[in-house]
């Protein structure tokens, strides 16, 4: 896969604060962060949804996905291992990407 291109931007200090703090339970990057909301954007542009049904949406996906802790999430790989779904959903995500 060949390097990523970066390039820099100048943002407002106060939108970088902003994703500095939702980062971090995340465990995402400040720069990680910027990118999720940029892609969610351009999945709202997309598919013509309002800003409250993507909201909505979005709300819904994390309430469902994220685990409480780090254990949960720990446990959750663990069992996915188990099971072998892991090392199967690996595989999808790598070859949808190339």
């Amino acid at each position: 896969m060949p390097p990523t291109a970066f390039a820099s931007v100048k943002l407002p200090s106060a939108l970088v604060e902003q994703a500095r703090h939702a980062a971090q339970p995340m465990r995402r990057s400040v720069a990680g962060q910027i990118e999720y909301w940029a892609t969610l954007g351009q999945i709202v542009e997309h598919t013509g949804l309002s800003v409250q049904e993507a909201r909505t949406a979005i709300e819904q996906y994390e309430a469902a996905t994220a685990p409480a802790s780090v254990d949960a999430l720990t446990a959750r790989l663990l069992a996915a291992q188990a099971r072998g779904s892991l090392a199967e959903r690996v595989r999808e995500v790598v070859q949808d990407r190339a």
